[in-house]
């Protein structure tokens, strides 16, 4: 019995691209819109790393002869939250006006800067303060990045792909996180080969530490991140000017996902960039304390994992539920957590990170919900900027959180945090999730 082979599409794709259309087979080409997902996430996720490297270096600085308040830590970390939220409101206009092979090529040149910077500075602890500040701001560049490279990606696939693919770009790139957290207490360690030159700095304990490699270490991936973006990638003609992408503010759903994307994005970015200062400052004092960079990467890499994989199975059952069902599982995993913030043992502790776990987890498919959500509500150049935009304000997490624990008790911000996941989930019900919803996504 012969089986008959589904007729071959016959590509009418101009060699400009200048008719590229990802919603018709004939006008698209899979390889181009892959190979950019997989280059870009490759630069995403340095960036992600270069955003959270002050996370991972901040806890040591004392230890090798920094004198840094508590305060002036928390507001370390805190502030590339600050720089990429703000950076995202620039990056979000940047897709359709630089296009993508510039705008990855730049982005990720400039991470060379915090890099760079805070390997001098580790080696160096008569630094100014204001200047361990410029660092960390310069450090937000890699989260701001984000907005651009999102919105750019979105360009690239079509709607019954756009949960799958964006949902990868930001898992693997959200791993950036866990991999600078991860690697930084392993590369502190010993000398990188060929850096001998950098002579290592000594802790407290007397102990030699290379803390400057924190900075150093991604350094070549960054140079070869540059050279496959201006090799390997082009641009596709979506073209907007700054004020022609300003009418996404006239949609009521841009302010509803922004609220939930700052739910879900936001904690977890921000929970990530301070998950290790929570660690010292809530169990620090007990003898046999927990060591924060051994335990800090686990939160970030759990979300970026289930956001990755949770993509495929949003393009299949729709965004909306996945977005509920995260908001609800970080509503309860706030208030676990919340027993475990007075503790009288350390052996408490066991409990605080299981509560943080199920925070990360539940982000991970609220986030990879929200990112199939907008390309179904909003028209394509639209779905664009609002992903850019929902990105920028969620960026604020790291700073938000971070000025928060300087303000109140970590019990305090956690119940606070549980009672906005509940609003947001029940927006997200009320709007996209519930059966008759006017806006199924």
């Amino acid at each position: 019995m012969s089986t008959v082979s589904p007729p071959r599409v016959t590509s009418t794709l101009k060699p400009d691209l200048s008719n590229w259309d990802p919603e018709h087979d004939e006008t698209w080409d899979s390889h181009l819109a892959w190979r950019t997902l997989w280059i870009t996430t490759f630069s995403m996720t340095l960036g992600f790393a270069a955003w959270y490297l002050v996370s991972a270096i901040a806890p040591r600085l004392n230890d090798i002869g920094f004198d840094l308040s508590t305060g002036q830590l928390y507001w370390l970390v805190a502030l590339p939250g600050l720089a990429g939220g703000l950076l995202r409101l620039v990056f979000m206009f940047l897709p359709p006006i630089l296009g993508t092979r510039i705008l990855v090529a730049l982005s990720s040149a400039l991470l060379l800067l915090p890099m760079i910077g805070w390997t001098l500075v580790a080696r160096d602890v008569s630094t100014p303060y204001w200047v361990l500040l410029a660092l960390s701001f310069a450090a937000g560049i890699g989260g701001g990045s984000f907005s651009g490279f999102m919105a750019s990606t979105s360009y690239f696939f079509p709607k019954r792909l756009a949960g799958t693919a964006l949902g990868l770009q930001a898992g693997l790139g959200n791993f950036g996180i866990g991999l600078i957290q991860l690697l930084t207490p392993w590369v502190v360690g010993f000398g990188l080969l060929g850096t001998a030159v950098l002579t290592p700095e000594s802790d407290s304990n007397g102990e030699l530490v290379w803390l400057h490699n924190g900075g150093l270490v991604l350094i070549p991936w960054v140079l070869l991140a540059v050279v496959l973006a201006l090799v390997f990638l082009r641009k596709v003609p979506i073209k907007a000017n700054f004020r022609q992408q300003m009418d996404i503010f006239t949609v009521k759903h841009t302010w509803i996902m922004t609220a939930i994307y700052l739910m879900s994005f936001g904690a977890f970015s921000g929970l990530a960039a301070q998950m290790g200062l929570i660690i010292l400052n809530v169990y620090g004092d007990f003898p046999d304390a927990p060591n924060p960079l051994a335990f800090a990467f686990i939160g970030p890499v759990v979300g970026a994992l289930v956001r990755a994989a949770s993509g495929p199975l949003c393009d299949r059952f729709g965004g909306a539920i996945f977005t509920f069902i995260g908001g609800a599982g970080m509503a309860v995993g706030t208030l676990v957590t919340v027993f475990f913030l007075t503790p009288t043992s350390v052996d408490e502790f066991s409990g605080f990170l299981t509560g943080m776990i199920i925070i990360f987890f539940f982000s991970g498919l609220a986030n990879a919900g929200t990112f199939k959500q907008m390309p179904m509500i909003f028209p394509k150049r639209q779905a664009g900027g609002a992903i850019g935009w929902t990105a920028a304000i969620a960026a604020f997490g790291p700073f938000i959180v971070g000025m928060a624990l300087t303000a109140m008790s970590p019990t305090t911000f956690f119940i606070g945090c549980s009672v906005f996941c509940v609003l947001c989930t029940g927006l997200a019900w009320f709007y996209y999730a519930r059966p008759g919803a006017p806006n199924p996504s």
